[in-house]
């Protein structure tokens, strides 16, 4: 296994506080990869996570949380190290202020760091449908070295439950960061 991992994870206020949740979950699970998580929240987010979750279960993570204008934050520096994010579920908004480069909060300046810095974003966009703009800036982001990763479920695992179908998408977030974890592979025997 190579050298523990330096996680930023952005949520935003797009629709799908159920994909931060599990995502935030499984790196709980996965501590033994990972060297740091740093979290950052917009406000929108925290409203959704209440309205969809019904609860404010970010509050008992055991992450260093960071406030949205916190510029002195660890990851507003590519010195600091972190070598990965994933921003989920990523707004519109959020990725088109990433594809131009205005860096006006925690959230949009993270990202301009790891890209800059040539290290990991995963951005798990969560809207439906893309308009050109939104098309321009996946390729944008995507051309400045991100991934793009919808929160498009898969079905071939058989889940039952919206979690199990959610968690789907949080597996190839998993993945494409680097980290291992057993889930269910296409045509895998039972």
């Amino acid at each position: 296994m190579s050298q523990k991992k330096k996680i930023v994870v952005a949520i935003t206020g797009a629709s799908g506080a159920i994909y931060a949740k599990l995502l935030l979950d499984n790196l709980l699970k996965l501590s033994g990869q990972i060297e740091k998580v740093g979290v950052v929240m917009s406000d929108n987010a925290k409203e959704v996570w209440r309205f969809e979750l019904g609860n404010s279960g970010y509050d008992n993570y055991p992450f260093t949380f960071y406030p949205k204008m916190d510029f002195n934050a660890p990851f507003a520096s590519g010195s600091a190290k972190f070598d990965t994010m994933i921003i989920a579920p990523c707004s519109m908004g959020t990725l088109g202020r990433i594809a131009h480069g205005i860096s006006n909060d925690l959230i949009s300046r993270a990202a301009d760091v790891i890209l800059k810095e040539r290290r990991k974003l995963i951005a798990v966009v969560r809207d439906t449908p893309f308009s050109l703009i939104h098309i321009n800036n996946l390729k944008a982001v995507t051309e400045a070295g991100g991934i793009i990763c919808p929160a498009n479920p898969s079905f071939y695992s058989l889940p039952k439950t919206i979690e199990e179908l959610a968690q789907t998408v949080i597996d190839r977030v998993i993945d494409l960061a680097g980290l291992e974890q057993p889930s269910y592979r296409w045509n895998d025997l039972p």
